[in-house]
């Protein structure tokens, strides 16, 4: 190794990061774990050789894959290494710290996780970057969402949406967007949730992130479930779960399941419910990760629904089937054709399914979104955005119907700011 070589590697790490957000995210991380020891030789050698701020660079590059392939611990320790040898005033120091500091939060990990996040900030406002402070203002307000505390969570949000205003950022944009309307799922507002997710998601699409484009429907399924919408849920949670399937995205795996499950049990079918949530723990388990403060509430109730309805021993071997499944066989039934869904439950109880709509097929070409969503500007119907719906596109059907946002904000005059959503 030499140092030709070793920056030819960080060039192909920094072009693989950016890879990462697209669909072709597999290819990439094949390429990755492909090159891996030569990864990790270009970094002893950028460390032992004086060039640490090469190494915070590296290491940076390789944080979304630490995620994506469920190795954050590993990705951490790149991290922690470089930072420990760069220089104080390092730019790049920020943005390692501002990893670290979420790795460690998807790890729960808190209180490291705020140290990070709050040195981070630190140091960019020092160095006046504004789209940096903006996203750790955002890593702050998910530790917020943990405490519990939503009105910080809001308040730092918002201090980042000002952070940025008047710039062509969308990073820190898109992540306030996500804590708002998470915050908004957990105090209740499901309705502003709905707005700031769907808002979120379309700005994913215009940049062509298909991660958040996964997650942020992950997250809206789980707001059209609790506003009785289940046809909608499921069918966001289940091209959430493929967009994960196709990137190759480990993390995401165990949220779609959370999602699924939930539907599941509204639907009377507990031991699928029960599978799904024995493998999304065992996933979890396996990555070493923690459930954030909005989806594990759901879980948690989830659990609790099969252990009632269902009994001990029909519990045991229904979760123990998740558990003992790898991602690729738990991803295969979750996404297996099921028949008509039971009207009565498997199990000893059975909510009442309060979605008249909740059995619907999937391939259905009513336009999924909720006529709140497609009239939020006003209350004008909005025909165009659902005729998008039944376009031909190249897209994932979940950013196909994110479409139907795009053409309706265009066809009404745009959706409500969050501030306007909240009055």
């Amino acid at each position: 190794m030499d140092e030709r070589e070793a920056r030819a590697i960080l060039t192909f790490a920094e072009e693989a990061d950016r890879g990462l957000s697209g669909l072709d995210a597999p290819v990439w991380l094949d390429r990755l774990r492909g090159r891996y020891q030569e990864l990790e030789a270009a970094h002893e050698w950028l460390l032992d050789h004086g060039h640490a701020s090469d190494a915070l660079a590296l290491a940076i590059a390789l944080a979304d894959s630490a995620r994506l392939s469920g190795r954050v611990a590993t990705g951490r320790g790149w991290l922690d290494r470089a930072l420990a040898a760069a220089a104080p005033d390092d730019r790049l120091r920020a943005a390692a710290l501002y990893e670290s500091g979420m790795l460690a939060f998807w790890q729960g990990a808190d209180e490291e996780a705020r140290s990070l996040e709050e040195a981070s900030l630190d140091l960019v406002r020092q160095l006046g970057d504004r789209t940096a402070a903006a996203v750790a203002l955002c890593g702050l307000a998910r530790l917020a969402l943990r405490d519990d505390d939503l009105g910080r969570a809001r308040a730092l949000c918002e201090e980042a949406l000002q952070a940025v205003e008047g710039t062509d950022d969308k990073d820190g944009r898109s992540n306030a967007l996500h804590v708002l309307g998470v915050a908004a799922q957990m105090r209740g507002d499901l309705q502003q949730a709905r707005v700031l997710m769907a808002q979120r998601i379309e700005l994913a699409r215009e940049l062509g992130n298909y991660g958040t484009i996964g997650s942020e429907s992950s997250n809206l399924s789980m707001v059209e479930r609790q506003l009785g919408n289940l046809a909608g849920a499921e069918q966001l949670a289940v091209e959430a779960l493929r967009i994960a399937e196709r990137r190759g995205d480990q993390w995401m795996i165990p949220y779609s399941l959370n999602g699924l499950a939930a539907i599941a049990v509204q639907t009377g079918a507990f031991e699928r419910a029960a599978t799904l949530l024995g493998a999304a723990a065992t996933l979890q388990e396996r990555q070493g990760l923690a459930w954030p403060p909005d989806e594990a509430p759901h879980f948690e109730r989830s659990r609790a629904a099969v252990a009632q309805a269902l009994d001990r021993q029909q519990l045991g071997r229904a979760w123990s089937a998740g558990q003992q499944m790898s991602a690729t066989q738990v991803v295969q039934f979750a996404l297996a054709p099921r028949g008509p869904r039971p009207g009565g439950a498997r199990g000893r109880h059975s909510p009442r399914n309060r979605s008249s709509k909740g059995a619907s097929a999937l391939g259905s070409t009513r336009c999924p979104w909720p006529a709140s969503v497609r009239r939020s500007a006003c209350g004008r119907r909005a025909a165009i955005a659902s005729a998008a719906c039944s376009k031909k596109s190249s897209l994932p059907p979940v950013a196909t119907r994110v479409g139907c946002v795009t053409v309706a904000r265009r066809a009404v005059g745009g959706l409500p700011s969050p501030r306007q959503a909240a009055s």
